[in-house]
């Protein structure tokens, strides 16, 4: 099913901050940004098993066990299982070391196989305290988690996952299952294959205001033509295009800083919000169905969608476009 038709609205809600991304978010803190999202209409839900090593989404089943299931889509991600047993120290996680490292400190094991995935999503199911999910994402099978050693990983999920979720989705378990990545590579490959074909994809932090000239290349024609809806996560790049310092989820650098401080000058000549040209970017592709950002306090989701419905003037992306700071392969969401 296209997921145009499944994802409610044009923004959902990114938890990966409720798995304490960055900093521990207090219980009642976390719950109240649930609940001001929900206020607001937020319909689509978005977690994993990573966030927090199954932190968010206890929290988000918290919030949800009592909200009617047809009320909402949700969806959650396969290729971590969460045990019992806790681990002390630095968790191995390629570049994304140290962000998770306020969440709980049970054991991950990261697997993508047929069983480890029908477990995951058993376990996810618990966390959740609900009987269904609406979509699944294969997650992390890149290179930013395993270096060198990703397309071992991404075989790996071809055989299992891929498979597991093709037939949930056949068999009406599921509506829709695809990749949920970092990186462009992965989903370049899926779409490439024969079978199983997915239904989209999640792809955080490369298609931005700040970051989005590589996946215009390759990956979004090939979606395009394959008739695959996108997901964006990350569309603030990590924080940075939100008055944040993370970029990449690392420290960003002082290039990366620069070029926001221009993006911004830009948008205050025009009067215009960064965030709403950063939300308003991302989903001016065709094949953006929603876009999902973060939050960890109830303010922001009222600045998400004041951003999101934000009159932005033509002169604006007309300037935008002239001075480069954006490709000329990507539409914007006026005429230029």
């Amino acid at each position: 099913m296209p997921l145009k038709d499944i994802i409610p609205g044009r923004i959902g809600y990114g938890a990966a901050p409720l798995g304490n991304m960055f900093r521990a978010v207090p219980d009642d803190q976390a719950q109240a940004t649930l609940q001001a999202a929900w206020d607001q209409g937020i319909r689509y839900y978005d977690t994993a098993p990573f966030y927090g090593a199954g932190l968010s989404e206890l929290r988000l089943g918290e919030f949800l066990a009592d909200r009617p299931r047809d009320s909402y889509v949700l969806s959650t991600k396969v290729g971590r299982v969460i045990l019992d047993e806790t681990e002390e120290g630095a968790r191995d996680l390629g570049e994304k070391g140290g962000v998770f490292e306020n969440g709980l400190r049970n054991k991950m094991v990261h697997e993508w196989t047929a069983e480890a995935t029908e477990r995951s999503i058993e376990d996810s199911l618990k966390r959740l305290r609900t009987d269904r999910l609406d979509v699944v994402w294969v997650h992390d099978i890149a290179q930013d988690f395993h270096g060198d050693l990703w397309l071992q990983k991404f075989e790996e999920a071809r055989t299992g996952a891929f498979r597991v979720l093709g037939r949930l989705r056949d068999e009406g378990v599921i509506k829709a299952w695809g990749l949920g990545v970092n990186k462009t590579e992965p989903i370049e490959l899926t779409l490439a294959l024969d079978e199983p074909r997915p239904d989209g994809f999640l792809l955080a932090g490369r298609y931005t205001l700040l970051d989005h000239e590589h996946a215009l290349e390759r990956v979004l024609p090939m979606a395009q033509e394959a008739g695959a809806g996108m997901v964006v996560g990350g569309p603030y790049s990590s924080g940075v295009l939100a008055g944040g310092k993370h970029f990449e989820y690392q420290p960003a650098s002082k290039e990366i800083l620069a070029k926001v401080d221009t993006l911004k000058a830009l948008a205050d000549k025009h009067g215009v919000s960064i965030k709403a040209a950063a939300l308003q970017f991302s989903l001016a592709h065709p094949v953006t169905t929603a876009v999902v950002p973060g939050a960890t306090k109830p303010s922001r989701i009222g600045e998400d969608l004041a951003a999101l419905n934000e009159t932005i003037p033509a002169a604006f992306w007309a300037e935008l476009r002239a001075s480069g700071l954006v490709s000329d392969k990507a539409p914007l969401p006026q005429s230029a």
